[in-house]
């Protein structure tokens, strides 16, 4: 190892992380328990270490140092030298390069090898035995960056929760198969930035792009070469762009991206997952947090300390209770904040994040942290309410400024057009914005998160063609991913020609999101949902980096595509044109826009209001849900929606009092146009919806 002549300066403990200051670069990493910490530096191909540098000074726990003239781009990691007792909770292991928690930048790649964990793989000690190889070979390497970026005239696009649809989407598969993008940019950020891809999500009226993580992560070594972690849940660095992500290996490129979004009148959110990281296990490998500060990082079992807490099934759970963890997530969505101009953040498990000793409470550090943050609290925040942990499924009981995915909804819309008995009552509470479980606290109907699909399952078209999942390509002989998913196949499992049955499923998608954007709450839309996007029925696609998780952007253009899509913009222009059907607060009937007409009211075929004998009849399946609020003219527009899950079409009588009504959308015509209703009836196609308007005059006094 070649001698480095300049010896580091005391430096400070903040910030965190490497930071230059156009002379040198401050270095500051935590741990409580480590005894002494070493600087190393690696020549520019990472492969060499040419220093190894002794951090002087120990402040509040922070190791620290300042290195004259070192530049932007130099590469560094850390070893960190301490007790290795695991029975305790402590792994150090000074033969392991740890990766800097705080580093905006990761070079290199991980080269699986038994070097690369703190104990001997195949010893029969297990994880009680020591590991003297280095491990400086086979790991990634942090890097100095600058930060510099101008922002010239951006502004958030603040989209009211109200008026938000959001567009889930990961960020390779959304342009992978885009024709109309060079190859080098697919998958990347600069294909995000690309004019193309953001007048498609103005076209079909998204407000927000939802991108699965972005966080550097980490490739499974149990995969086999032709499967690759492709959904990103498996963070190794929580400031750093995962690499792949860019294609000029510039983080300025994200940032790019995100001002033409902006400009476009687009928000952006990250899904985030700092309920866990790359390391697994306590059988895991030691490439960062571990080697660092293993008993700090981590949440241990508290009796026999060797072994990780595992409320979130990947091996490990991020100690959020400890004041320098929680520290570390905060910094790093202020830098996404603050550094990225980043709208929001969804994050993945968020029960975990929300667990203290005695398990979840809704007034745990972490949402205490982010509610009274100047920054972050005023940004979009979306939690996954459950985990596997005790207690773990927390739906609607997330603090105030937390929107929640709505699972309730997802299962009840997928069971009500399936056609399933007893399923009116409850699916009727899912469109009204789900009160029942969360109108408290002074939240309103934006915090459910409603959606017909999600990255994590089926997509809407594979929900209405399979019954059973088919997973088999995932190597997992087929046991992996959900077992209920409340789907149908209508007849023929999978692909068919059989036009009968490709109506059906047809009708269902139609109604199914129509269903999901006319309901109260934020409409969440699957990326590529809109033009039917098929995975063969595979419901845990996380390990399918190919086209069976990539947008078919030849599909998109096919006809059925184009009009599957223009039926969606169509819906989306429908909500974003009528307020009623995003209220800002919760209706339960209690107000009359005008005389004889509640804000809120439920009927059934014969237009009268449903009785509760009825709603309790398990054998009762269409619903009538009228929304009513006064215009800033004084009328009042009343929306009915129609639901007719059954197989046959029925007639329904309008409720009173009879007004001009106007047809908005019919699903059973999706290309029909706006127009007037004659009479008092409407027909209401098999598996169909239809929304009307009727204009109630108000006399003032």
């Amino acid at each position: 190892m070649a001698s480095f002549a300049p010896r580091l300066m005391p430096g400070s403990p903040y910030p965190l992380g490497a930071t230059w200051d156009g002379l040198g670069t401050n270095f500051a990493v935590f741990s409580a328990h480590a005894e002494h910490m070493d600087l190393c530096l690696f020549d520019p191909s990472g492969r060499r270490e040419i220093a190894r540098l002794p951090l002087p000074e120990c402040t509040d726990e922070i190791w620290h140092g300042y290195l004259p003239d070192a530049q932007v781009g130099v590469l560094y990691g850390y070893r960190a030298y301490g007790p290795y007792d695991p029975s305790n909770g402590y792994r150090f292991n000074p033969y392991k390069l740890l990766i800097d928690p705080y580093a905006r930048r990761l070079a290199g790649d991980v080269r699986w090898s038994d070097a690369l964990f703190g104990y001997r793989v195949n010893s029969r000690r297990a994880d009680l035995s020591f590991d003297r190889r280095d491990s400086a070979p086979g790991t990634l390497k942090a890097v100095v960056t600058d930060e510099a970026f101008n922002w010239g005239d951006d502004r958030l696009p603040a989209v009211p929760w109200a008026d938000t649809v959001i567009y889930e989407a990961h960020l390779r598969g959304l342009t992978m198969l885009r024709e109309d993008i060079r190859p080098n940019e697919r998958g990347t950020f600069a294909a995000l930035g690309n004019q193309q891809v953001i007048d498609y999500l103005r076209r079909l009226g998204t407000t927000a792009i939802e991108l699965l993580p972005v966080h550097a992560f980490l490739q499974d070594r149990y995969l086999a070469e032709k499967r690759r972690n492709y959904w990103g849940y498996n963070t190794v660095g929580f400031f750093a762009i995962e690499p792949r992500y860019l294609a000029s290996g510039a983080s300025n490129e994200m940032r790019v991206a995100i001002r033409r979004l902006h400009a476009a009148g687009i928000e952006v959110i990250l899904d985030v997952a700092y309920n866990h990281t790359a390391e697994g296990s306590e059988l895991g490998p030691t490439l960062s947090f571990r080697g660092l500060d293993n008993s700090s990082y981590y949440r241990l079992v508290q009796d026999n300390r060797r072994h990780c807490v595992n409320d979130t099934g990947t091996g490990n759970t991020v100690n959020l209770s400890h004041p320098r963890v929680l520290q570390m997530v905060m910094d790093s969505l202020r830098y996404w904040a603050t550094s990225f101009h980043v709208d929001g953040f969804r994050f993945d498990l968020g029960v975990t994040l929300g667990r203290e000793l005695h398990g979840f409470d809704p007034g745990a550090g972490f949402f205490d942290a982010l509610r009274q943050d100047p920054i972050l609290s005023r940004v979009k925040l979306i939690s996954e309410p459950w985990d596997l942990g005790p207690g773990g499924y927390q739906l609607g009981q997330h603090p105030p400024g937390f929107a929640e995915w709505n699972d309730r909804f997802r299962d009840g819309l997928r069971r009500f057009w399936r056609g399933d008995a007893g399923q009116r009552q409850d699916f009727a509470a899912r469109l009204a914005g789900s009160s029942d479980l969360f109108d408290r606290r002074a939240r309103g109907p934006w915090a459910s998160i409603n959606y017909a699909a999600s990255h994590d399952g089926y997509t809407l078209a594979d929900t209405v063609s399979y019954v059973e999942r088919h997973n088999e390509a995932n190597g997992e002989g087929n046991q992996d991913g959900h077992n209920e998913n409340y789907s149908a196949n209508w007849g023929i499992e999978g692909p068919t020609q059989d036009p009968k049955i490709l109506n059906t499923r047809a009708h269902v998608q139609r109604a199914m999101l129509a269903a999901t954007f006319f309901a109260h709450g934020t409409p969440m839309l699957l990326a590529g949902d809109e033009f039917g996007r098929s995975q063969r029925g595979n419901n845990n696609a996380y390990c399918q980096d190919n086209e069976l998780s990539w947008l078919d952007w030849k599909q998109a253009a096919s006809p059925e595509g184009q009009a599957l899509a223009g039926f969606v913009a169509r819906l989306l222009a429908l909500r974003h044109a009528h307020p009623v059907l995003r209220c800002r607060r919760f209706m339960h009937g209690k107000e009359q826009p005008a005389p004889g007409i509640a804000d809120i009211s439920w009927f059934d075929q014969q237009g009268e209001s449903v009785s509760v004998e009825a709603w309790n009849d398990p054998d009762e399946r269409v619903i009538v849900l009228r929304r009513a609020a006064r215009d800033e003219e004084g009328a009042v527009s009343a929306l009915t929606l129609f639901l007719n899950p059954t197989g046959e079409g029925l007639t329904f009588r309008l409720p009173p009092p009879y007004v001009p009504t106007r047809i908005l959308i019919d699903t059973d015509e999706p290309d029909a146009p706006e127009r007037d209703l004659a009479g008092e009836t409407i027909e209401v196609a098999a598996r169909s919806a239809i929304l009307i308007i009727g204009i109630h005059k108000v006399e003032t006094p």
